[in-house]
């Protein structure tokens, strides 16, 4: 993947965070996508495959459960990971997601910003080598 920017699609409807998390990623070296709601977020992947989704789960419009189950399904998209970040941390919903197919999943309250982008770097390292 050397050389090649790796293009993130970083779906947050907190338009703050998603500043913050785009400025980081792109400090990286990352080229970031983002998306302000389920809805956005599908049109945007449909139009240009990221390499790895970044989805919150509390979405105007779809929800992050929902559209990972539609990411899932989807016979282009169905190939990239999708890490949730969120702050949804019962273990209900940590199990949810890793059922519905995330790779990881993330509590943003847990992580800073650059160990966010520690964990998408292995999640693609760890992809990459399947």
């Amino acid at each position: 993947m050397a050389g090649k920017k790796i293009n993130i699609l970083l779906i947050e409807d907190d338009t703050f965070l998603s500043n913050i998390y785009k400025t980081k990623f792109e400090m990286e070296g990352f080229h970031v996508l983002t998306a302000e709601n389920g809805e956005v977020g599908m049109k945007e992947a449909k139009k240009k495959t990221p390499d790895i989704i970044l989805l919150d789960i509390l979405l105007p419009k779809i929800d992050g459960f929902t559209l990972l189950e539609q990411f899932k399904s989807d016979a282009v998209l169905k190939s990239v990971p999708v890490i949730l970040l969120t702050n949804l941390g019962q273990k209900d919903d940590v199990e949810k997601g890793l059922a519905l197919g995330a790779e990881d999943y993330l509590i943003k309250a847990h992580f800073k910003p650059s160990e966010t982008v520690e964990k998408v770097r292995k999640v693609l390292e760890r992809v990459s080598n399947k």
